[in-house]
């Protein structure tokens, strides 16, 4: 497992023609143009480059996709999906931009309020109410 351990105006780097292979956490920005799997939890930007590949899950701030990813992306900020991004899985955000000519396929929750959704309970279960 890659770790940063303070925060920086650095950019970790995944460079085209690199594959990385593990869990990559970094409180700076992480941009991708190669091939990484693994999670990714990063507590600033995530850039995935036209080249890169994510497979598995990621956790940060904000991200701007052109490449593809398999899994899940969880932004509290702003996703945004440029023309190129091909998406496979599930987002979760606050705000969400998808240029035209991206694609997306899966499950899509967003808004300021979505994290804080619990899910509701089973209908069978619940008591019902008495009327007159």
């Amino acid at each position: 497992m890659l770790k940063s351990t303070e925060k920086s105006d650095s950019i970790n780097s995944i460079s085209n023609g690199s594959i990385f292979e593990g869990n990559l956490t970094s409180n700076g920005d992480v941009r991708v143009d190669g091939k990484l799997k693994g999670s990714v939890k990063t507590e600033g930007r995530l850039v995935l480059g036209e080249k890169g590949i994510i497979e598995g899950d990621i956790y940060c701030e904000n991200a701007i996709v052109a490449g593809e990813i398999k899994g899940t992306i969880n932004t509290s900020e702003l996703l945004t999906l440029r023309s190129t991004a091909k998406l496979n899985g599930e987002i979760i955000t606050i705000k969400l931009a998808i240029e035209p000519g991206a694609v997306f396929s899966g499950k899509c929750s967003m808004g300021p309020v979505i994290k804080n959704i619990k899910p509701e309970s089973n209908p069978q279960t619940r008591t019902k109410e008495k009327t007159a």
